[in-house]
Parts: C-alpha cells; structure tokens; sequence
C-alpha cells in the first residue's frame, strides 16, 4: 500500500474517519465524519508523525521550522519534526504560539524556537474547514518575524466548497494568502480506497460520490 492508503486505513483502524449520515456544523449531512479528537496515545501520535513527515517529504517541502497553531497543532508539529528526524534525517525546529503574550521572563508569543525575518516556515494543523487557524496564525507570524512560508499541512483535504464561496477552504487560502496547502490525503483518495478494498464501506461508495457532486470542488 502507498502512505496514502495506508492512513486511510489508520484512520479507520483509531474511529477517526467514519461513514453513516453525519449533521455536520455547516448543516450539511454528510455520508462520512473526521474526528482527530480520536487520536489519544503515544503510539497514535507518533504514527501520525510519520505521515505528516512523509507528507513534506514527498512534496520536497523545505523550511527551517514547524509551526504548530495553538492547540491542536502542538502536539502535531512536536511529532512530525522528531518523525522528520527519526525517518528521514531531517533536523527541524519547532515552535507553537501562546494564546496570550508572555509578559515576563524571556517574553515572547512564541514557544520552542524565536523566529527570524527570512525564516522558511512551515505550519502543521490537524483538519481546515474555514481556514480559520491560518487567518489567526498569519498575524502572530508577522508580529514575530518576517517569516516565508513554505506550506501548510493538514491530515485530510475535503474538497469541498465553503458556504459563502464556490472554492474550497484549501483554495480560498492560496487565493488570499498565497499559501499553499498540501494534505496527506484528500477525499478522492477515500473514494478510491474504498473502490479499491483498502478499507470497508462500499455501501457508502453511492451516497459519498453524490455528497461530492453536489459540495465538491
């Protein structure tokens, strides 16, 4: 199996994708679910490093840092950078920011390493839906350093258009920031795996392909 399937198997394996009929925030009902909150142990977590790292290295993805956004993508930047180191022999730092300034000691936004203007980036967060996260990180970012960033990884690309736009989250992101989005997988990779016996759910096949008639992009 590519790395690809292979986390589609693992988020089935740890209840982290889930198919049946989901009300979803946005009002949609959707054949299919994404929980990270699911991911709970150490042995979860450092797998899921391993993709985040296989994910950078197979797009030739170069930085400095990883940006982990408060709360979800500390532990996820943590765990793809010693994933980088241990597979790959790549030596990264990492950093994540406070939800409030620090007003005493060393000071600073920024945990882990103190960012520098021409510092190539690259920001590790679990899911986008909104692109909420980045819109928040971009001006801490800029507060920090003059910082170049190089992508933004996520675990699972959607494909689907927001509320207000035709694009999807992913598009919208590059389409006002620039910043360009790469995922381990994206739903047509779950499609295809579940076509192709990876993982179960074939009777789900008919009701995923027309969610993504009418929502996808």
């Amino acid at each position: 199996m590519t790395y690809k399937q292979q986390f589609i198997k693992f988020m089935v394996e740890n209840g982290v994708l889930k198919f049946g009929e989901f009300t979803l925030k946005s009002g949609r009902v959707a054949p299919y679910f994404i929980n990270t909150g699911n991911y709970k142990s150490g042995a979860q977590l450092a797998k899921l490093g391993e993709y985040y790292a296989q994910c950078i290295v197979q797009n030739g993805l170069q930085a400095q840092t990883l940006v982990g956004p408060a709360y979800k993508g500390i532990p996820l930047a943590v765990t793809t950078a010693v994933a980088l180191y241990n597979n790959h022999g790549v030596d990264l730092n990492y950093t994540f920011d406070r939800k409030e300034a620090k007003d005493h000691g060393e000071g600073g936004l920024f945990v882990g390493k103190q960012l520098q203007n021409g510092e190539k980036v690259i920001i590790i967060e679990d899911v986008m839906t909104s692109g909420k996260a980045l819109r928040e990180m971009l001006p801490k970012l800029a507060e920090a350093a003059d910082v170049e960033i190089a992508g933004m990884v996520i675990s699972v690309d959607r494909m689907e258009r927001g509320l207000q736009s035709e694009l999807s989250a992913v598009q919208e992101v590059y389409k006002e920031f620039g910043v360009k989005v790469y995922s381990i997988v994206t739903m047509a990779d779950i499609i295809e795996a579940i076509e192709e016996g990876i993982i179960e759910g074939k009777e789900y096949l008919g009701k995923m392909k027309e969610y993504r008639k009418i929502y996808g992009v």
